[in-house]
């Protein structure tokens, strides 16, 4: 028997494709809770959580006293990777890897030209803690996580600072394999704690093409180590201030 968590994502899916369908156009009033209960043989509880969701996501909206709307511009004012990091829709976890490997290469770069002796000082400790990890074959994920928090926070960008916060909370369990008994026996902890020390020293060297260089690596060998194809992604793009930098 389907749980109650799954039922209402199957609710919500549903209705968000009637949404962005045409189905249901911007501005329409969704049916009752007792109507949506009854259309899909689900408890109205099951109903109330789906349309929170859906409110979550920016598809509707509530009218105090007169119900829940369709938004004008349904599902644009918010973002999600949910769907992305699914264990059970492995392309589309390839793509949002792909999307870090965007965003990370581009935060080494920056943090080499921006990074403060403080930033520098929180990614040794995230390091100091990984060497440990690896020295002891412990976990090392939530190190691991704050190594790379501990980049963006070096570009100055806090947009960028939230938003890789944002995907390493989503891809935490990818970073799993890598430091789990497994990954300790199969030299995979000990090959990203090299992929990271690199990172480091470009980004200490205040070096932004070598910093990229490196961190373009280590997103290629952590999709690798998840079992994601990475032959087809581009090479990182340089910034301007990178190009005028080759000789």
């Amino acid at each position: 028997m389907a749980r109650p968590s799954q039922l209402s994502e199957t609710v919500s899916k549903t209705i968000e494709k009637w949404i962005l369908d045409g189905v249901m156009a911007p501005g329409v009033k969704l049916p009752t809770e007792k109507t949506l209960s009854a259309e899909f043989g689900v408890s109205r509880a099951v109903v109330r959580e789906a349309i929170s969701r859906l409110k979550a996501e920016g598809y509707v909206a509530s009218r105090q006293g007169a119900g829940a709307f369709v938004e004008a511009r349904p599902g644009q004012n918010s973002f999600r990777l949910a769907d992305a990091v699914d264990p059970a829709g492995p392309a589309a976890t390839a793509h949002i890897f792909e999307l870090r490997y965007i965003v990370e290469t581009a935060a080494a770069a920056l943090a080499a030209s921006r990074r403060s002796e403080q930033d520098l000082t929180q990614m040794r400790e995230a390091l100091l803690r990984m060497r440990h990890a690896v020295s002891e074959r412990t976990d090392g994920t939530q190190a691991d996580d704050d190594f790379h928090v501990a980049i963006a926070a070096a570009t100055g960008n806090p947009a960028l600072l939230r938003f890789i916060r944002f995907v390493g909370h989503q891809f935490f369990a990818s970073r799993v394999p890598t430091w789990n008994a497994e990954g300790h026996a199969a030299g995979r902890a000990e090959a990203a704690q090299a992929e990271h020390e690199r990172m480091f020293e470009a980004i200490a060297a205040g070096d932004g093409v070598a910093a990229r260089e490196a961190a373009r690596i280590h997103m290629v060998e952590a999709a690798r180590r998840i079992g994601i194809d990475t032959d087809h992604w581009d090479p990182a793009p340089r910034a301007p201030w990178e190009e005028e930098a080759l000789p």
